[in-house]
């Protein structure tokens, strides 16, 4: 989380993302240059920075060098009123609890694996100023997974997703689950990966999507930046003419970039 603003996130919502790495400057470097992020020190120590644009934060950057993490990844977080039930009812619904929920400034947190193996934490306490899809803050979060339908029932147990008062609700899009806070929608379920592929690269996780004012730009960047980009179709739920590109950063960590000034031309093909 970043510095802390006096905000309760509804029960439910995404209400921060972080970047877990293995070495935090080479990180830094590499944002800077492909998304112009500058950093600022976070409360939970030199570990631990948050990406601004503008000012605002966007997101968490931490180091994971000393935690045998294979790779870096990024992880998005999701309110909660009571970590300790939250962390119970991810163990009995037969999904990994990995790690706390531990103190962390002035809230607790987790993180946890579905039950096919999708990485995401959750978060007791307040938080800064922050919502997906508002102001610089990611315009969506995505769930790739073997069953959308499944995974729903599985998030809105743990979440209290659809449960009255607050917090979100679901709708449903063909074969996608909509997540919905005040009216927005925050995170999309796509039913669209096998659970069991042995390669990493296809293997169900949340993505996180950051908007951008230039897609090819941003994804030109990486790629210079030592990373890898290639362009995906339009997300669900966004404009069907806003390009998107998935990123590669230098050690592995998997995002998309939507573009929201530039349209994706024929002949654009994988870079790296």
């Amino acid at each position: 989380m970043s510095n802390v603003e006096d905000t309760t996130p509804p029960p439910g919502a995404p209400c921060w993302v972080n970047l877990m790495a293995g070495n935090l400057r080479e990180a830094q470097s590499f944002y800077s240059e492909v998304m112009h992020w500058e950093f600022r020190d976070s409360s939970f120590g030199s570990n631990f920075s948050v990406a601004l644009t503008d000012g605002e934060p966007v997101a968490g950057i931490g180091c994971c060098a000393n935690t045998g993490h294979p790779t870096a990844v990024w992880t998005p977080y999701f309110a909660v009123r009571d970590a300790d039930e939250t962390a119970g009812r991810i163990s009995e619904r037969g999904a990994t609890l990995a790690v706390g929920p531990l103190p962390l400034g002035f809230g607790r947190a987790g993180i946890a694996a579905d039950r096919d193996g999708a990485v995401f934490g959750f978060w007791e306490g307040p938080t800064s100023a922050w919502s997906v899809g508002r102001g610089n803050a990611p315009g969506r979060l995505d769930l790739e997974t073997r069953d959308a339908f499944e995974a729903a029932i599985f998030y809105a147990e743990v979440f209290d997703w659809a449960q009255p008062p607050g917090g979100c609700t679901v709708d449903y899009a063909h074969d996608h689950v909509l997540v919905q806070c005040a009216g927005r929608t925050v995170a999309t379920l796509h039913g669209q990966v096998p659970g069991t592929d042995p390669d990493p690269a296809v293997r169900p996780r949340w993505v996180i999507d950051f908007r951008v004012e230039d897609g090819k730009e941003a994804a030109a960047a990486a790629v210079m930046a030592g990373g890898e980009s290639e362009p995906t179709p339009s997300p669900v739920g966004g404009p069907r003419d806003t390009p998107s590109f998935i990123i590669h950063d230098r050690e592995g960590a998997r995002f998309t970039v939507s573009g929201t000034r530039d349209r994706l031309e024929n002949g654009c093909r994988t870079v790296r």
